[in-house]
Formats: C-alpha cells, structure tokens, sequence
C-alpha cells in the first residue's frame, strides 16, 4: 500500500487516516496536524523521508504563485530542508488545476452558476480559484490587504489584484512563518469585513480565514472553499448556507485539503516527484475527480 502523509503546523484536532482506493490503487491518505510546533513537524519530515512516498506540507505554501512566475516563502522552506527523497506537495499545483476547474468540474451537478459578487477574504495563495470565481461573478472583491496586513482597502477584480500582488509577493516571500502559518486552532472566531460578507453571494477561498471572520448569518449564500469537516458542514447549515463546495473530493466524511490531495495523487502516480500541471489535470481528467457538492436548504 502507498502511503501519503500531510504534516501539517495546524490543529491536531483535524487529523484525518483514510484508505482510498484509485483503479486498484490503494493508498493511506493521512493528514498529522502538530498545533503550531515547527519543531516537531521539522522533526517528522525527517523521520518519514524517504518512508513513504509523498509529503503534503499543511498550514504553510512554499511557494506562491502568479501567472508563470513562483515566489519562495523562505521560512516555510526553512521547514523541510534537509528533505530529500519523498516529494514535497504544497497544493499549489491543485491549486492551479483543480481549484481552477471547479466550476467546469461542477457542471454536471450545478449547471451554469452565476453570482452577483464574490468575497474572497485571502486570495494571494489561490490564484487559480480566484480565476475560476472572476469568470462566473460580476464582481469579485478581494480581501487580502486587510486580512493579511490589516490594511483597510478591499482590492476590486483580478486585474488590479495580480498589481497589487507583483508588488507584494516580493516582500511577502521574506516574511516570517508567524506572518505566513494560518494558525494553529483555526476555530477563532471574530466577526470582521462583515460588510463584504453581506453584500456577496458567493464566498471563497481558505475555510479557516472564511470560518474566522464570518457573520452569524450566511443566509442562501454559496461558500467554495477546501478542508472541511462534518462539523465545519454543520456549522454553515447552522449560519443558513445554501451549498457548499469542496474543491477537493470528500472521503469518510472529510474534504482534505489541496496539498494532502495534491500528495495522494503523486504517490498513485509514483513518479518520486512532484506532478506537472498538465500531469495533474491528466490525473483530474482520469480518477474522474469532482468536487463535493452539499445542499444545505
């Protein structure tokens, strides 16, 4: 059996052991949170490397991405270096392939989707969900300035946001991992931005910055986002959102997110490298991956 480990710098609480079988393939798919302990999560690369056969790196990026060109993250990759045999899988080629296609993949279950506007609290880090929710919105604000660096300016559509971003990512690839880990517990909860939360139909992008910052009242409005557990479902019931789309498939309950899917993928297809984004979106096209669709009311 191949094994497809996620070290992640977030909750253990959201720790996760799946079997999934892809055409015969039978891989153990497990997502290890250590609670903010760089240390430990250092040490557990180590230990595994050359172990099993792909690492997804959780809580951090090691690299952004926009357009052609990647931006080290110098702290996070302070985190596996030292790591030399098993690939290291971020999520940001999903990122770019499968979170890109989310509503092309959803098609058969939602048909042709429409939103009026578009929230998206962080975008830096997902550029290709960005794309994929500009093309079926009418507006798109993005969050970024004043989620990450608490400036209070929303930024308006994918064009003013990619100039914004060609002047920050440069600075933001030197910052420290306690400005680049989204934290540890992700179950904070200060209602922030509500304004842009209650004007938009469609919400998207990290759930731990959408489950941090959002409004009691999520009334008939969309949310796309990644990692989701049965209770995070509940709770968006609980807040009145209409659906819920996971990116990334679900099994046993439990949407893992971009990277842990990304390394799943890249032990199936046992190359001991990281996957292309043409070799990802063969694989999207082959296992026959969709996203998860949950209709809340």
């Amino acid at each position: 059996m191949k094994r497809a480990v996620s070290i992640s710098l977030g909750s253990s609480k959201r720790d996760k052991s799946v079997k999934v079988n892809l055409n015969g393939v039978e891989i153990l798919v497990e997502r290890i949170g250590t609670d903010g302990d760089i240390a430990k999560a250092r040490q557990m690369y180590l230990d595994l490397d050359g172990k099993v056969d792909a690492f997804g790196v959780g809580g951090v990026d090691l690299y952004l991405r926009l357009d052609q060109r990647e931006y080290p993250l110098h702290a996070a990759l302070k985190l596996v270096a030292g790591v030399k045999q098993t690939p290291l899988c971020d999520g940001r080629g999903l990122k770019h392939t499968l979170e890109q296609r989310v509503f092309e993949l959803a098609k058969e279950q939602i048909g042709e989707v429409r939103f009026k506007q578009t929230f998206i609290p962080v975008a830096v880090d997902r550029l290709g969900l960005a794309q994929a929710v500009s093309e079926v919105s009418e507006r798109c604000v993005f969050g970024d300035l004043m989620v990450a660096l608490g400036v209070p300016i929303p930024i308006y559509g994918i064009p003013a946001f990619k100039r914004v971003a060609r002047i920050m990512l440069p600075i933001v690839s030197h910052f420290p991992m306690s400005m680049i880990f989204y934290g540890s517990g992700g179950a904070e909860h200060e209602p922030k931005y509500v304004k842009y939360f209650e004007e938009s139909d469609l919400i998207a992008g990290d759930f731990l910055f959408t489950r941090k910052y959002m409004p009691k009242n999520l009334s008939g409005k969309t949310i796309v986002t990644n990692t989701t557990t049965e209770e995070n479902i509940a709770l968006l019931k609980e807040r009145g959102v209409k659906t819920v789309i996971t990116t990334t498939p679900r099994y046993d309950g439990r949407s893992f997110g971009t990277n842990t899917t990304e390394a799943m993928l890249t032990a199936y297809a046992g190359k001991g490298r990281r996957l292309t984004d043409e070799e990802l979106n063969g694989l999207i096209d082959e296992l026959g991956l969709r996203p998860d669709i949950s209709n809340l009311n």
